[in-house]
């Protein structure tokens, strides 16, 4: 079954890539990109108390949310949230509680430690009472996240948001999940139809067969995209940034996978 979308907004934050514009920049010139902190996550949208409440992960997960549903009106926008890891600062603080003295945990660490908190929050800072689902697939996350991302999108005409973030984990959580890079993307997706304005559109089929790598030109962009699961991601925004057809392929999980046609808006 191929589910047709068109991706109507866009929001990323990783290395040396600040934004969606910057990134379809630097993608279209790929030498140019020069790695470099991300800037402090705000977390859009939240009020002041949730805020400070909110881990860096949900504050980043929030503002590439932000990002790509400007313009749009976020009150009825269902959401999907991918991530390999979630809170994996906050995981790391409650195995340090553990294995200490004092085992007694923090309620809000508790609280944010759950792998649907940016889910959460989302539904806080947006006000939407749309499903908010959170999911996980391993190397695989963006790949699951946007499979059923497009399938929500066939319900209804009302957009649907894919949230894909991963934080590089401390020691010793990072000697099982090697991630050294931080990375989020948001697509704003909707069901595909005759005409309509957009980025680009989609059609997406899922396939029983392991994904062909799609690697990416320049050394530290292709990095990024081996070292962080939500930057799977790039090779699909270069062909948006490109702004010519292409035909990709991501990991589903279990050996299978996404056959992506990508098409020009406009």
């Amino acid at each position: 079954m191929t589910l047709p979308v068109r991706i109507v907004g866009i929001g990323v934050r990783g290395p040396g890539l600040p934004d969606w514009p910057g990134c379809r920049d630097t993608l279209r010139e790929p030498a140019s990109h020069v790695p470099g902190p991300l800037s402090r996550p705000v977390g859009q949208g939240l009020p002041a108390t949730e805020r400070r409440r909110a881990t860096t992960v949900t504050r980043l997960a929030l503002d590439v949310a932000a990002e790509a549903l400007a313009g749009h009106d976020a009150g009825q926008v269902a959401a999907v949230f991918a991530s390999s890891g979630g809170e994996v600062d906050v995981v790391h603080g409650i195995f340090e509680q553990l294995a200490g003295t004092d085992r007694r945990l923090s309620p809000t660490a508790f609280h944010n430690s759950v792998h649907n908190a940016a889910a959460g929050h989302w539904s806080i800072a947006s006000g939407s009472h749309a499903a908010a689902d959170s999911l996980c697939g391993y190397d695989d996350s963006f790949g699951v996240g946007l499979a059923e991302a497009c399938l929500r999108c066939q319900e209804g005409d009302s957009p649907v948001l894919l949230v894909a973030c991963d934080w590089p984990p401390l020691f010793p959580i990072a000697e099982f999940r090697p991630i050294t890079q931080p990375f989020a993307v948001a697509l704003l997706l909707q069901a595909d139809g005759p005409a309509g304005p957009g980025l680009a559109r989609l059609a997406v089929d899922y396939r029983p067969v392991p994904a062909h790598a799609e690697s990416l030109p320049g050394p530290t962009l292709e990095q990024l995209r081996t070292d962080n699961p939500a930057a799977s991601s790039l090779p699909l925004l270069a062909a948006i940034a490109a702004g010519r057809p292409a035909r990709l392929s991501l990991g589903h999980g279990m050996g299978g996978s996404l056959r992506i046609e990508v098409e020009p808006c406009g």
